[in-house]
């Protein structure tokens, strides 16, 4: 069973109708043993990081979710809370990635919103994936900085993480099931992952 993370943050059905239109079970869930149980987590939203980081903390998902052992992937907001610190509300956030959240520069073409392409793609999570004409689907106004987690990168403004992994833990910026055929083959072989890709 897949369980997708319920917590302070939007966008999460449009995650469950993605994975139920791939063929797979899902659950919508913020229980502790569901999550535990699951063979993948997904850990989505749309929203703001310090109230989402308050209710995984009041209900002890912060340290929950970084003792998982199975594959899983957030996804938007959810890459940003699994890094150690966002810019949005001063945030402290997981820290599974050791890089920084910050806003893009005031512009007006802030927020990024729209396709954009990838670069520097790295994995498992991007096998069938080609960066020269696969672009995906973007929403924000704060970024991952680069880091040794970095398995994608997006130039926007400036450089920055569009995915993240390490170890079991995955994230993208980008909305893989907003993507299109692109996203659809992104969230495949994340359910396809094993804990040696």
């Amino acid at each position: 069973m897949i369980a997708i993370l319920k917590y302070n943050a939007g966008n999460i059905r449009s995650v469950e109708n993605a994975i139920k239109n791939l063929g797979f079970e899902c659950i919508i869930t913020d229980n502790p043993a569901e999550l535990e149980r699951a063979s993948r987590v997904i850990f989505p939203g749309v929203g703001e990081a310090s109230s989402a980081m308050q209710y995984l903390k009041e209900r002890g998902l912060d340290i929950l979710l970084k003792s998982l052992t199975q594959p899983l992937l957030g996804i938007c907001l959810g890459q940003q809370l699994m890094c150690k610190h966002s810019e949005e509300g001063d945030t402290e956030c997981l820290g599974i990635f050791d890089t920084q959240v910050k806003k893009f520069p005031p512009t007006e073409i802030v927020p990024h919103m729209g396709w954009n392409n990838l670069h520097s793609l790295k994995g498992y999570l991007f096998q069938n994936i080609n960066p020269a004409h696969d672009d995906v689907y973007f929403v924000h106004s704060y970024y991952s900085e680069i880091c040794i987690n970095s398995i994608a990168t997006c130039d926007y403004i400036l450089p920055f993480s569009a995915a993240l992994q390490k170890d079991n833990f995955y994230a993208t910026q980008f909305h893989p099931e907003k993507s299109g055929d692109v996203g659809e083959q992104i969230l495949r072989n994340f359910l396809a992952l094993s804990l040696t890709d």
